[in-house]
């Protein structure tokens, strides 16, 4: 068993030496520098926002949360889709457009036309291959195992509510060797789209095709990271450093946090970078309000995006989490599906 340990210790050592090896450009600005060899050193301490985002009541219908943000900056705007959870209806997608995030509280709200049913969990980015929007997110369908189905949606104008397709099932089939899969995840490099989603047993998974047949032509799933993570796998292109990184959300002692990991290439090894609740990505161990302490759980995000196409690139210089939180009392004696969860914003460095 030692034997074991001291290999499993020497292969996190040389991993962590490869991380760090990572080419920083010499032209960057000091800060710059500082901030993504802290990255690549998994060093991370972030700020958390005041809540810029609860749940809105409407006539008739409790909203018991709202969850699972993906937004993107397009035409001056930000575009926020998310999950809210009712108590007549379980799980739909929201829809809210603001300039800045002061005024993200004050936005309109809109609830998504999609389904009658099930619908929630959402990604949104612009395919340019297309020149079209997806929405991938999950959907119910009783006539497959599991009902549980990665779907998506298009539109050519992503601010109109009503030109969003009707959802279509990613699979033509279910992938036999799956019974279980939550929270799917879509990233494009210059050939192929790659699906990510765990599978809430400590397995993230990934199916790929090429390009020219997105959004159809699914290869059979293959796991990809097993460890202590539970839900909301997103893997983002680190800019300017031909990396990528996933942030993968875990859990302890009642509460959610966020890991990371990073890999050369989307079909490649990933290497732990702040993968323990001591060292997280992200987590009570290292984050700080800037206000009212309103939250102890760090769960289902996004990283903003520098663009908003497939690549899903991010600047590992200036990193924020847009993220689902609530505190350990806000918790206490909830039924989950009535857990009040709010969105805010961590900011690092």
């Amino acid at each position: 068993m030692a034997r074991f340990a001291v290999i499993a210790l020497t292969i996190s050592f040389f991993a962590a030496i490869a991380v760090a090896g990572a080419v920083v450009p010499d032209s960057l600005t000091p800060d710059r520098r500082q901030a993504i060899n802290d990255l690549l050193a998994g060093r991370f301490k972030w700020t958390i926002s005041p809540p810029l985002v609860s749940p809105l009541s409407r006539a008739n219908e409790l909203t018991y949360s709202v969850k699972d943000p993906t937004v993107v900056r397009y035409k001056d705007s930000w575009h926020l889709f998310c999950t809210i959870r009712g108590k007549k209806r379980s799980h739909q997608i929201e829809y809210l457009c603001f300039e800045d995030w002061n005024d993200a509280g004050a936005a309109k709200r809109y609830v998504l036309k999609l389904s009658e049913g099930y619908f929630c969990a959402p990604q949104v980015f612009y395919f340019a291959p297309h020149k079209k929007w997806y929405l991938i997110y999950q959907v119910t369908d009783e006539s497959r195992k599991p009902a549980l189905q990665p779907a998506y949606s298009t539109t050519d104008d992503i601010a109109n509510l009503d030109s969003w397709s009707k959802p279509e099932l990613l699979f033509s089939k279910q992938p036999d060797n799956v019974t279980r899969w939550i929270d799917f995840w879509i990233i494009c490099d210059d050939t192929r789209a790659h699906l990510f989603f765990t599978s809430l047993d400590g397995r993230m998974w990934r199916s790929q095709t090429k390009l020219a047949q997105f959004p159809a032509g699914w290869s059979q799933p293959e796991v990809v990271l097993q460890g202590d993570i539970f839900e909301a796998g997103h893997i983002y292109r680190l800019k300017g450093l031909s990396k990528f990184l996933a942030i993968i959300e875990a859990q302890a002692d009642g509460r959610r946090y966020y890991k990371a990991y990073v890999a050369d290439e989307l079909d490649g090894g990933w290497t732990p970078l702040a993968a323990t609740q001591d060292k997280p990505f992200a987590g009570p161990a290292n984050t700080q309000h800037l206000g009212e302490r309103w939250t102890d759980s760090f769960s289902h995000g996004e990283l903003i995006r520098d663009g908003f196409d497939q690549h899903l690139v991010v600047d590992p210089a200036s990193l924020r989490l847009l993220f689902q939180g609530v505190s350990d009392q806000a918790r206490a004696g909830k039924q989950y599906g009535e857990i009040p969860w709010r969105l805010g914003m961590l900011t690092h460095p």
